[in-house]
């Protein structure tokens, strides 16, 4: 049986659960009030054979996470993921993970940088990304609709926005003159 630590982290969006191994490997990230959805991920990557026991989030991991939501957004490019799932899914999370802060994406670019020619494939694209255990360090927020809607995220749509809005890939509420027509800027992945 694998054995996992959790611990809590502050975030300005909300508490977050955080899951790390033995190695500080980050194995879930999620807000607290999604705690269902990380256990539930947790089971469903590590067929069933997972122990969980609270303790301190591991120093280099809390403090890279405090430095990128005071504004240091490459704090968190370098933090260890293990991320379990088929092999599509490592695939895009792998992606994910080169789509710099500050910019965005959309699921059918995606699917097409990954080598899929069939539209259909943002379909499946979407729930590789929505399956994503590790938020915010794999940023699945950063994948957005071909139209520029923020569409689903599992830590809720308000909160894909603020962090977009954070990386700069949106304006800031404040500053946003028409919300309507506010898109964030789509980029093209080298893959």
């Amino acid at each position: 049986m694998l054995k996992l630590q959790l611990s809590r982290l502050a975030s300005p969006l909300g508490e977050l659960l955080l899951v790390t191994d033995n190695d500080c490997a980050i194995h879930a990230l999620d807000f607290a009030d999604h705690r269902a959805r990380l256990h539930r991920l947790l089971l469903q990557l590590h067929d069933d054979e997972v122990a969980l026991s609270e303790g301190d989030a591991p120093h280099a991991v809390a403090a890279a996470m405090e430095r990128y939501f005071d504004g240091e957004l490459a704090a968190i490019d370098a933090l260890p993921v293990a991320t379990l799932g088929d092999a599509l899914q490592r695939k895009v999370w792998a992606a994910l993970r080169r789509i710099p802060a500050g910019r965005t994406t959309s699921y059918g670019e995606l699917a097409k940088l990954l080598g899929f020619d069939d539209p259909r494939a943002a379909i499946d694209i979407g729930a590789a990304n929505g399956s994503n255990p590790v938020g915010i360090v794999v940023p699945c927020h950063r994948v957005i609709g071909r139209n520029g809607d923020l569409k689903g995220y599992a830590g809720g749509v308000f909160r894909k926005r603020r962090l977009l809005e954070h990386e700069g890939a949106l304006p800031a509420a404040d500053a946003r003159i028409d919300e309507k027509n506010a898109q964030a800027e789509t980029m093209q992945l080298p893959f």
